[in-house]
């Protein structure tokens, strides 16, 4: 069995064309980004309840979601705006459907990259056929996340999304 390590603890600056995360805002240094990746557990309680942990997801197997999270955090003693959030759907994972999640925020995907984005239901792809037709959740390449109005001096908020492990 196929096992993948994700060591994708990471505390990131504004800056735009990271690794694991990108961020833009109208003052630059504003942003600290913070990525996490995530497997959720099912933990019994005494009473016999059931609920969910996440735990960090360091080594896993194919089939395994994970839930991938970046917080944005203003750093700096003034509201900060424009603030944009480009994430890659990790190599060897395919974005769950619908999983994206980001308050205050419009979510945009890209079937090229990164060089583009759009609504899920905009996106185009050439079937094998040769045809055009729109594109699975499967074949996202990456997501962005785009801030409605202000981040208040030193508050944060949270972007994320789940993938499958091919």
């Amino acid at each position: 069995m196929r096992i993948v390590n994700l060591l994708l603890t990471t505390t990131l600056f504004a800056l735009l064309g990271s690794l694991s995360s990108g961020v833009l805002a109208a003052d630059q240094g504003a942003i600290k980004l913070t990525s996490i990746a995530q497997t959720e557990v099912e933990v019994v309680a005494k009473g016999g309840k059931k609920t969910l942990k996440r735990t960090p997801a360091e080594k896993v197997v194919p089939g395994t979601e994970v839930i991938y999270t970046t917080t944005f955090e203003n750093i700096i003693d003034k509201p900060a705006g424009h603030i944009v959030i480009d994430n890659p759907i990790p190599n060897d994972s395919e974005y769950k459907a619908g999983s994206a999640f980001g308050k205050n925020c419009e979510i945009l995907f890209s079937v090229d990259g990164g060089k583009t984005f759009g609504h899920a239901e905009e996106l185009k792809v050439k079937g094998t056929d040769g045809k055009t037709r729109n594109a699975l959740p499967r074949e996202y390449t990456n997501i962005r996340w785009t801030y409605k109005g202000q981040l208040a001096a030193r508050k944060s908020g949270e972007v994320g999304f789940r993938a499958i492990i091919k």
